[in-house]
């Protein structure tokens, strides 16, 4: 199929009930004639958005050439997300709510934004879309100030704006916040790296000669591509919207799935660079190859995770990654159109108090473990295992989720009776 992309054009303006002036479509170039192929998905494509066939529509999506062009994701994207019906409360103004803390970096990060695409825009179109993006993404964190801005946010939404329009935009990033990359919107960034860390795993499943190759290098070259969807590495934007067509219709863990058919496609080039280099091999890896043949990663991605589900992982992989996490919550693609805001926000808040219940832990542990340093006996290890149950078992019944106090109270108490015991 052969409808090439264009970068959007300026959008139409209209009036918002503020009397401001809004974008509610992109007006995409005109393309060339159809082939017959391309116009028979066509229909299948606007046949299955009439009739909500979310599965009909997610196969599409990932099928070569995606969702065509701009005009069908316009109407595609917020099914996938489910926005279409679930649009923002226009009755309270964004810009009368709180400042979001994070606001600042927004603006610094917004100034970066529209680098390589849209092209041959004037200065002040540049940057209406520039006052359009802040726009978007401040309405989102003014409306839920639980959700924390990441470095990288900008990128994608950029990408939404451009499709859908500010009109649109607002809801879709809404629900692709809270229901697709909410383990970057919390307050630390373990969450996002913990994502990371199945790379390895599917490459010890498929490489495992490549896999040892790479032992010596963390998986962090791959943070800024899946943290930002590839958005901030792709820099034609039919590529990024072809492969958000991929992505919007699949499993929030594809990304991580996408960047091990990379590596693995750059098999020979990595394997001629000493394993001990490990920063040399991190700069190569973190810096995506061009061109991208992005049919046949997407094909390939596809074929990967069917013969190497998550589940299937070494290394009890997946069984490490929370409950509450999009990689799990998002395991049945077509469910996601059917959650909602608030579901979104219930699976954000046991996430968060998940993780800090685990630094609590971890930093007590620490300390525990510098103490029994100091005082080396033969009876420390069993003392360690001892006290960590204790440290566990005291979390778990008090919910207690501050790290500041976690060392304190009762839990002190409790781990002072402990290492008594083996004095």
């Amino acid at each position: 199929m052969d409808r090439p992309q264009s970068s959007p054009e300026p959008p139409h303006l209209a009036a918002d009930g503020a009397g401001n002036e809004k974008s509610t479509t992109t007006a995409a170039s005109p393309s060339p004639p159809l082939s017959a192929a391309a116009a028979g998905k066509v229909t299948q494509i606007v046949q299955a958005c009439r009739n909500d066939d979310l599965d009909t529509l997610i196969a599409l999506a990932a099928s070569s050439n995606g969702l065509v062009d701009d005009e069908l994701r316009r109407t595609a994207w917020p099914i996938l997300l489910g926005s279409r019906d679930d649009p923002l409360d226009a009755k309270i103004s964004w810009t009368s709510l709180p400042p979001h803390r994070d606001e600042d970096q927004v603006k610094l990060d917004v100034n970066r934004s529209f680098v390589y695409y849209p092209n041959n825009e004037s200065d002040k179109q540049l940057e209406r879309r520039k006052q359009e993006l802040s726009d978007v993404i401040t309405e989102v964190l003014r409306r839920y100030p639980a959700l924390c801005y990441f470095q990288g946010y900008h990128d994608i939404v950029q990408v939404i704006l451009l499709v859908l329009g500010s009109g649109q935009a607002p809801s879709a990033v809404v629900r692709l916040s809270f229901l697709r990359i909410r383990d970057f919107m919390l307050p630390s960034l373990d969450a996002a790296i913990s994502h990371l860390h199945l790379l390895p795993a599917i490459l010890d499943t498929v490489d495992p000669i490549l896999r040892r190759h790479l032992s010596q290098t963390q998986p962090f070259f791959a943070l800024a591509a899946t943290l930002t969807l590839y958005a901030h590495d792709i820099q034609e934007y039919g590529d990024i919207a072809r492969l958000f067509d991929f992505f919007l219709a699949r499993e929030a863990v594809i990304p991580v799935y996408f960047f091990t058919v990379i590596v693995l496609a750059r098999k020979d080039e990595l394997l001629e660079i000493p394993p001990d280099e490990p920063e040399m091999l991190h700069s190569i890896l973190s810096k995506l190859p061009k061109p991208l043949d992005l049919e046949l990663l997407i094909a390939n991605t596809i074929t990967l995770f069917d013969n190497h589900p998550p589940e299937s992982l070494p290394y009890r992989a997946w069984r490490r990654i929370s409950s509450h996490s999009v990689l799990k919550t998002t395991r049945n693609p077509s469910d996601v159109a059917r959650q909602t805001i608030q579901d979104g926000e219930t699976f954000l808040s046991k996430q968060d108090a998940e993780m800090q219940r685990t630094k609590a832990i971890q930093t007590v542990v620490r300390g525990i473990k510098r103490q029994i340093w100091l005082y080396r006996r033969p009876a420390g290890a069993l003392s360690l295992t001892v006290a960590i149950g204790v440290v566990a078992w005291w979390m778990g019944r008090s919910g207690r989720m501050n790290i500041r106090n976690a060392g304190a109270g009762s839990l002190s108490e409790s781990i002072r009776r402990v290492m008594a015991f083996f004095d």
